[in-house]
């Protein structure tokens, strides 16, 4: 769904993290970030996909990764989901879906034959510029971590 490329710069974004602090993009200005958008906490597919990013975390910080995840639950929701998880990245509490319009993984879904809005799960790599080195819009949950360490491998 987004219209974002390779190439492209991130959007500038910022937001209250699960401890009500705000993070900015300029936060992450001479890091290279993965900014992984997902739909609720608590789901099968997206509790596979932090899990994932969890246990390779070692691995991508060791790349030189920083990690941040979105999604429109609110802050009390990530911090019961990164305590229950033992998450070591922060996750934005998107409630007014600013950040994920920016990068244009909210919009139209259909499940069940049903059309409704929602979050589109998408992955951004982001190099120290803020520039946007990979777009993954077909994430593999249970192996995400692998699946972004083989991008940048390749």
């Amino acid at each position: 769904m987004t219209t974002l490329q390779v190439g492209d710069m991130a959007p500038s974004f910022e937001g209250k993290i699960q401890d009500g602090s705000i993070v900015r993009s300029e936060d992450y200005r001479g890091k290279k970030l993965i900014l992984f958008f997902y739909p609720k906490d608590n789901t099968p597919g997206c509790t596979a996909e932090v899990c994932s990013l969890r246990d390779g975390y070692g691995s991508l910080q060791d790349q030189g990764f920083e990690l941040l995840g979105v999604s429109p639950d609110g802050e009390k929701k990530h911090k019961n989901f990164i305590e229950k998880y033992q998450l070591p990245f922060p996750l934005i509490a998107d409630e007014d879906k600013q950040v994920m319009r920016a990068f244009g993984v909210w919009g139209p879904k259909t499940m069940y034959g049903k059309l409704f809005d929602g979050v589109h799960r998408t992955t951004f790599v982001i190099d120290e510029e803020g520039r946007i080195l990979h777009v993954i819009g077909k994430v593999k949950t249970k192996d995400h971590a692998a699946q972004i360490m083989d991008l940048m491998t390749a």
